[in-house]
């Protein structure tokens, strides 16, 4: 023995001390799963552009300079809530995914939320519209994050009443979301002096609204709420056209409208069509920015509000990981995030309630006339921004067992 340690010995040494002054050993592992619909009457909204979006947004974040190495995966839950909540159990027991975004259609949502709560992991719905997961469905695991049915009925039911559409009939889709939708839009109505004057259940989703656009227009109804989305927004108001229904007189409210619903319509079919967003692609130089960016992958698509907002979510989620340096427990990183107040390119700054809803504004836009338009995605001009604090629920109106009377 010279005292010396072998060669091999020396090497295998060197090899450990370096992996344990390693970046990468220091990085905190993240999955992210985007849980929407990629086949289905969501498509547009959701779909590949929610998995882009959130690219985007680990992009931007540049999670290695934070200490975090980020990994995306995606699901079609096919509209299904025990699809749903299977993949969000599996990818939660199996597959160490940490937080899962999307969401779209609401049963769905409700189902995936109640999941995460079980197994204490995060759940940041954007595309799905039931103001009940704020309320008495509200969870320590979940956040709501673009729009409600709120307030969509505070900003295009609230409207269309001033505008002196007083009387009522629903075309509504027969599923949470849909009923949810009628019931918050109602109590707009009655609350600024309309009345509802009939309702139909549709099935979702349906391709033929002949019957039901009649029972509408039978009704004498000054307007007629479409509480629907995706591919049953853009038949029902189609063949709308087809029976002359705004000829004679009616008007449609779509209370949940995308900017690739009346791109799909076209602004003849469209224009003059009243709505609520909180993000519009060509608001200003940052969502512009972020659009072109996003058609580039999406063959000259642009953005929904849903794909803005997972873009938004998945920034906000990664700014508190990089915080906690921890995915472990999911409650804690929600509290941290509502900790947090939110700012990013496409929404600005806001806050997240106790209750777990994402306060922004949201805009009224009309739908442009042919003439107006000066592109194939030129669609809307805004008419209003409503304040976020008075768009959506009060804090204590929900009946969310988070929030202390």
């Amino acid at each position: 023995m010279n005292g010396r340690l072998p060669l091999a010995a020396l090497a295998a040494a060197f090899l450990a001390g370096a992996a344990l002054i390693s970046p990468a050993s220091a990085q905190t592992a993240v999955k992210i799963g985007i849980l929407g619909d990629r086949s289905g009457a969501y498509s547009d909204i959701s779909g590949e552009g929610s998995v882009v979006a959130a690219r985007l947004a680990v992009e931007d974040f540049k999670p290695e300079q934070h200490g975090l190495k980020v990994e995306i995966v995606s699901a079609d839950h096919q509209n299904k809530p025990d699809v749903g909540a299977a993949i969000a159990r599996q990818w939660y027991d199996r597959d160490n995914v940490d937080m899962i975004t999307d969401g779209v259609t609401s049963s769905v949502a409700l189902a995936i939320s109640q999941v995460t709560k079980e197994k204490n992991k995060v759940f940041i719905d954007t595309g799905a519209g039931t103001a009940d997961l704020t309320g008495p469905q509200c969870s320590p695991n979940t956040i709501h994050w673009v729009y409600d049915t709120v307030a969509l009925a505070n900003g295009t039911g609230g409207a269309m009443v001033k505008r002196g559409g007083n009387t009522w009939f629903f075309l509504t889709a027969d599923y949470v979301f849909g009923q949810t939708l009628q019931r918050d839009t109602t109590a707009v109505i009655t609350k600024n002096g309309g009345k509802v004057v009939g309702s139909v259940k549709t099935p979702f989703p349906t391709a033929d609204f002949s019957s039901f656009l009649l029972q509408a227009q039978s009704s004498g109804a000054k307007v007629i709420g479409l509480a629907n989305a995706g591919a049953d927004t853009i038949n029902s108001i189609k063949q709308a056209g087809e029976f002359g229904i705004t000829e004679g007189g009616q008007s449609l409210a779509g209370l949940l409208v995308f900017s690739s619903d009346v791109h799909s319509l076209g602004t003849k079919v469209a224009q003059g069509l009243v709505l609520t967003e909180p993000f519009y692609w060509d608001l200003n130089d940052q969502t512009r920015a972020f659009s072109d960016r996003f058609s580039k992958q999406m063959k000259g698509s642009k953005p929904t509000s849903n794909h803005a907002g997972v873009y938004s979510d998945v920034l906000h989620y990664l700014k508190a990981v990089a915080e906690t340096k921890s995915v472990a427990d999911g409650a804690a990183t929600v509290a941290k995030m509502k900790a947090m107040p939110t700012d990013d390119p496409l929404f600005g700054k806001g806050v997240i309630r106790a209750d777990g809803r994402k306060i922004h504004d949201m805009y009224l836009f009309e739908v442009k006339k042919p003439a107006e338009s000066k592109g194939e995605w030129d669609l809307y001009k805004k008419l209003e921004t409503i304040p976020g604090d008075q768009v959506f629920r009060p804090l204590g109106e929900g009946n969310c067992p988070l929030v202390k009377g």
